[in-house]
């Protein structure tokens, strides 16, 4: 059955959009038929992370009632397909928020996995994605400020009768000033997805337009993102923190061995 999951933060910056991306790129890349819709209307950067920054029809066409559903779906090179919204001020104007319940359920007829990139905070335009998905995934970052904001989320969730699918860390450092893994599962009481580290990789990848997994396929952050795309299919995978790598394996894998 096709489902709807909103990716929200509750804080801006701690990796959403990345985590949106690498994650439906890896569904797919495990033959999964998944559409990552960017519903950030006001600051979008989905279609900028993945090499279309400016496309004829967007969400925000379809939202209006100026365009057809399918008009405003694209495909990747990976061969996911994505729903870009517009970077066009003029049309961040008087968006019908009201229609993403209704484009979600015409696209659940399409397709899988629906993934919807939230804007930052949990203001009117990060709950109407919420409330037109059927799980949530909350990304965070090991900070305290990231965590009580990821927890503030979940309370919405509650409330919304919206049900957490899982929680995903990101930048992880593994360093004595970030929060531990345990205090964070202690903190938010729900399913841990995955644990991704902070590498340079992540950064090439998105100079590169695509998923790390397929720009850095043998670094630690594709291997997590794929672990926690199989976590995220119902796969029995156990969670691990990831293990600073020295500078002498770091440039092995580069090398490719």
């Amino acid at each position: 059955m096709a489902k709807v999951y909103a990716i929200i933060s509750g804080k801006g910056g701690v990796g959403k959009t990345t985590t949106a991306i690498n994650l439906g790129i890896a569904l797919n890349y495990l033959g999964e038929e998944v559409i990552i819709m960017d519903a950030n209307l006001t600051t979008p950067n989905i279609g900028i992370h993945l090499g279309a920054p400016i496309v004829p029809v967007t969400l925000n066409h379809v939202l209006n009632n100026q365009a057809k559903l399918e008009d405003a779906i694209y495909e990747h090179e990976s061969g996911t397909k994505i729903m870009p919204a517009s970077l066009s001020l003029k049309e961040t104007e008087k968006i019908r928020y009201n229609r993403l319940p209704e484009i979600t359920r015409s696209l659940k007829k399409i397709t899988n996995h629906i993934l919807i990139d939230c804007a930052a905070g949990l203001g009117k335009e990060a709950r109407a994605a919420m409330e037109s998905a059927d799980e949530i995934i909350i990304v965070t970052n090991p900070e305290m400020a990231a965590v009580t904001d990821a927890l503030k989320t979940i309370k919405l969730s509650e409330e919304m009768h919206k049900p957490v699918k899982g929680v995903i860390i990101t930048k992880f450092r593994n360093k004595k000033t970030d929060m531990s893994v345990s205090n964070i599962k202690e903190m938010l009481e729900t399913n841990l997805l995955g644990i991704i580290p902070e590498e340079e990789s992540i950064r090439e990848s998105q100079v590169m337009k695509n998923s790390v997994i397929y720009t850095h396929p043998k670094s630690q952050a594709a291997k997590t993102y794929l672990e926690t795309s199989k976590r995220f299919l119902g796969e029995d995978i156990k969670v691990e923190v990831p293990v600073k790598l020295g500078i002498i394996t770091k440039t092995l894998r580069r090398l490719g061995f």
